[in-house]
């Protein structure tokens, strides 16, 4: 006949139940107890249970995560500057259209950057400037020459590393002075708004957007056309910079104010006129002729 008792029925050892009947002055000690006693022996002597039960890692990566915080890594590092280049393609496309279209009002750096500057777009505005300004001015002196019978094309490659020098140095050395003054004079005056030397090297990389298509257009051979764009981008991206730049020096003297907003606007319009003057100038054909004939002789005479 099968047993009623359930096999899952908690059943007491009667061997320890012996043992207790015959020891009844033993002391019985818990589990629960035990590891009580282990903590605070462990927080007598100095070690926090905090400490040595969780991981520390873990405990970081908590904080960070409820308070917001991020771990910036050192300037001398890759990973400081791969930051930078961690951006959305819309938001390279707001920011370009935003420094086209500047709108009274907006700060460029508190609409389009929200405390959050790349290099992307200003590294790779650069590098189309400059690769647009010295293919351009060849064509224009191409277009310029064409019809001359003595005429023989050559590139200038050279005018490439010039336009890159010209306009990286102002991309990053006008940011650097201008960050290093900004930064001066708030501690002079306790101006409450104050901007990184990445957000202002990102707003004058972006402000030379403008000039792309601009320096596309002096490639037609009409003096007049070229200085008309020239005054319309210097406008555009001097607006963009003297509003961005506005809050920052709206409560100092005003010498100060008119100094600086007169070196933003005209350190701009020097790039601009710098380089129509250099690239696209109206060539000397009767010269480049001579010049060439001159070679040519040169060559025949050095041949025979």
């Amino acid at each position: 006949m099968a047993s009623n008792r359930d096999p899952f029925q908690f059943q007491e050892f009667e061997e320890a139940e012996n043992l207790l009947d015959s020891h009844r002055d033993a002391v019985t000690i818990s589990i629960e107890e035990e590891d009580l006693k282990s903590k605070s022996q462990r927080t007598a002597v100095g070690f926090s249970p905090d400490l040595t039960d969780e991981d520390p890692l873990g405990s970081d990566d908590k904080a960070e995560l409820l308070g917001g915080q991020k771990k910036t890594a050192p300037f001398w590092t890759f990973e400081y500057y791969q930051t930078f280049f961690d951006v959305e393609t819309h938001h390279v496309k707001e920011r370009i259209i935003g420094s086209m279209l500047p709108w009274p009002g907006k700060n460029f750096i508190q609409v389009y950057l929200r405390k959050n500057p790349d290099l992307y777009g200003p590294f790779w505005i650069c590098t189309t400037l400059v690769f647009a300004t010295a293919i351009c001015g060849n064509i224009s002196n191409f277009l310029w020459y064409h019809g001359s019978p003595n005429y023989k094309y050559t590139p200038e490659f050279g005018k490439v590393t010039i336009a890159a020098t010209a306009i990286f140095s102002y991309a990053w050395l006008v940011p650097l002075g201008l960050w290093g003054f900004l930064l001066w004079r708030n501690n002079k005056i306790l101006n409450l708004v104050s901007y990184t030397f990445m957000e202002i090297v990102c707003v004058y990389g972006y402000s030379l957007s403008i000039y792309i298509p601009a320096v596309v257009l002096w490639i037609l051979p009409y003096e007049w056309l070229r200085w008309c764009s020239i005054v319309v981008a210097l406008c555009l991206s001097g607006s963009v910079l003297v509003m961005t730049f506005w809050p920052a020096l709206r409560d100092d003297n005003p010498r100060v104010i008119m100094a600086v907003v007169s070196a933003i606007v005209l350190l701009n319009g020097l790039l601009a006129v710098g380089c129509k003057t250099y690239f696209f100038s109206k060539p000397d054909v009767e010269a480049h002729v001579s010049s060439s004939l001159k070679t040519e002789a040169v060559q025949s005479t050095l041949s025979t």
